[in-house]
């Protein structure tokens, strides 16, 4: 099955560039039908740019409320015939209406093993902490901050006194690859939620 991919970005696009370069090269079966941004700015605009991906800019600061910029976003998206929306990068929280609109079709890459260190400075956060192993999950997304169901994760171990910069720069390796490779498998229909998770979470089950 071929993914008709929305990817909303706010940054450098790095993520974005690691599925761009996989659709490239065929080894993912999936078409980023358009790239989407809060900012004008964003660098990721540039690389969807010259790889021909259609681009729009929907500046948060100019709609009343959430829900309006939201609603927006659902029609620009269902207009370019998106049917899964990734998040890669983008820094602003979905309302439960543009949830509602891609039940179960929106997938975020966070920097951290989830459930630990959700939301903004994930990594800093963790050697604030003091931990010696992190990583990155790939999870479908709810109505929490980076709480919906985990699909996989990828970990690294944090050397002695490695700087933040150091721990960053390595886990976007794992990040761009676990991405792809979970959009793979999407794609190839092994991803699949399963409703019987304890205390009415549900979890990820994969063929």
């Amino acid at each position: 099955m071929t993914l008709k991919l929305g990817v909303l970005v706010s940054g450098r696009g790095s993520n974005l560039q690691a599925i761009l370069d996989a659709c490239d090269a065929k080894s993912l079966d999936a078409e980023v039908r358009l790239v989407l941004s809060n900012r004008s700015e964003a660098q990721a605009l540039e690389r969807a740019r010259a790889a021909g991906v259609a681009t729009r800019v929907l500046d948060h600061k100019t709609f009343p409320n959430r829900e309006a910029f939201d609603a927006e976003m659902l029609e620009i998206l269902r207009g370019s015939a998106v049917e899964w929306v990734v998040l890669a990068g983008f820094m602003r929280l979905l309302t439960p209406l543009f949830i509602d609109g891609f039940r179960d079709r929106i997938i975020n890459v966070h920097p951290s093993l989830l459930p630990a260190f959700p939301g903004v400075r994930a990594q800093a956060q963790a050697l604030e902490y003091g931990v010696r192993v992190t990583g990155c999950t790939v999870h479908f997304v709810d109505q929490g901050t980076d709480t919906g169901p985990i699909i996989d994760q990828r970990a690294i171990p944090i050397g002695v006194d490695e700087s933040l910069e150091s721990v960053e720069q390595r886990l976007l390796v794992e990040e761009h690859a676990l991405l792809v490779d979970v959009l793979k498998r999407i794609a190839s229909g092994s991803v699949q939620l399963d409703p019987s998770g304890t205390e009415g979470r549900r979890k990820v089950r994969s063929r």
